[in-house]
């Protein structure tokens, strides 16, 4: 009973706005990537501004306009426009910021972000309601998986919690009645396979 009582929390704690904050804090402070304080402040402070601030803000016209109910878009029909929006300002990062030259990990991270957003999105159209709960906790999973892999470090604990909240995350969706299994276990795929096919470029 305790369990169920928590497990919503952690629909809170893992909402997929907030995950590009923790793939960007794994790689700045994670890992030794020769940034300095300020720059990776920068770096931090883009991503905050581009996926957090920014679409708080439009989520929350959206839902003053009757576009939206909540931040979780429980709604299928109501997930289009903030995909789009998600699409764009993320396209507008990578496109003005990080580069495969300055910030090659993170930029295929957010990259495989775009392109699991895109099959989300286009789900949506098919009228399928993929978890971007499991979309984005399976992403930061496959991407700490890479860079343990591409640092030679075996970050097993870290692995294995990460696989221990992706259950815990698709327990909190279940019992919330926000998604079937089915629209758990497509999210997960959506989200990990390509962080995976990416892992050529960068690894």
């Amino acid at each position: 009973m305790a369990l169920k009582k928590i497990l919503p929390l952690f629909s809170y704690l893992f909402h997929p706005i907030l995950i590009p904050l923790f793939g960007t804090l794994l790689y700045l402070f994670g890992y030794d990537n020769g940034f300095a304080g300020l720059a990776k402040f920068l770096i931090l402070a883009q991503v905050v501004l581009i996926t957090i601030l920014l679409p708080i803000t439009l989520l929350y016209f959206l839902k003053i306009t009757g576009k939206a109910d909540s931040m979780m878009l429980p709604d299928i029909n109501q997930r289009k426009i903030p995909l789009l929006i998600q699409l764009v300002l993320v396209g507008i990062l990578l496109s003005r910021s990080f580069t495969t030259d300055n910030v090659p990990e993170l930029f295929y991270f957010f990259l495989g972000g775009m392109m699991s957003t895109t099959l989300a999105l286009l789900l949506v159209f098919l009228k399928f309601k993929a978890s971007l709960h499991m979309i984005g906790i399976s992403a930061l999973t496959a991407f700490v998986i890479g860079m343990s892999i591409h640092h030679f470090d075996h970050a097993l604990l870290e692995i294995s919690g990460l696989f221990i909240v992706s259950g815990l995350v698709g327990s909190s969706r279940l019992q919330m009645k926000a998604h079937s299994g089915i629209e758990l276990a497509i999210g997960y795929a959506i989200g990990f396979v390509p962080q995976l096919a990416l892992w050529v470029f960068w690894l």
